[in-house]
């Protein structure tokens, strides 16, 4: 069995001496770590004892400086999510177990964000975890659907799903079909599209999120 990639990036820590959350936030196709670590001013607001880890996902993107990829993605296509998400859920997971070790933490405290092909990531290995997690933001992404899914799921933590009406890459339709999937095994979901956005996380969108994470 090949080595499980050991996952790095950015973090940014409260000043407790304990925090109290752990959000793990997952990039994008092509991005890294230091994309999505820039909302942590933001979330702070509502989660300041949260620590804020956005790691690189395990693999090189060619042809994007300094980017990387949970998996290779030519389309948008079920089969190639499916086998890719299956293939990279074990290094997220094993990540997440690393995290919540480091401080002292446990399912209920974690918090997921992920942004497109991270949501993708977030959603598969969220509601697989052994027990139910804090909470699932996802923005601008789709959930994967292998066969017999409904049989794996292991955790329904509240989940929000946000979308950018205009998406040109990931076609909202995808955030609809994950949203009436988690409807269909009782995960407690909410969505919100942003009207006029593209692939990208809207001012309204953030302050869903926001709103969302005050509440967990």
């Amino acid at each position: 069995m090949s080595e499980i990639p050991e996952l790095n990036g950015p973090r940014i820590e409260p000043e407790v001496d304990k925090p109290e959350k752990l959000v793990i936030l997952c990039h994008g196709y092509g991005s890294n770590g230091d994309d999505l670590i820039g909302l942590v001013p933001h979330l702070k607001r509502v989660l300041p004892n949260a620590v804020y880890v956005s790691p690189n996902a395990p693999e090189v993107c060619v042809g994007s400086p300094n980017g990387y990829q949970w998996f290779a993605l030519s389309d948008l296509g079920q089969e190639e999510r499916l086998v890719g998400t299956l293939k990279a859920a074990p290094t997220l997971d094993n990540f997440i177990n690393q995290e919540l070790e480091r401080y002292g933490l446990v399912n209920k405290d974690l918090i997921l964000i992920g942004f497109s092909q991270g949501t993708m990531m977030c959603l598969h290995v969220g509601l697989r975890r052994l027990s139910d997690i804090a909470g699932i933001i996802g923005f601008s992404g789709a959930m994967t659907l292998p066969e017999n899914w409904k049989d794996e799921i292991s955790s329904k933590p509240p989940t929000v799903l946000i979308h950018g009406e205009q998406d040109n890459v990931v076609p909202v339709q995808l955030m609809h079909q994950a949203f009436i999937a988690l409807q269909e095994i009782n995960v407690p979901v909410d969505n919100h599209m942003s009207p006029g956005v593209m692939h990208s996380i809207g001012s309204d969108g953030l302050e869903k999120a926001l709103e969302f994470l005050s509440k967990v």
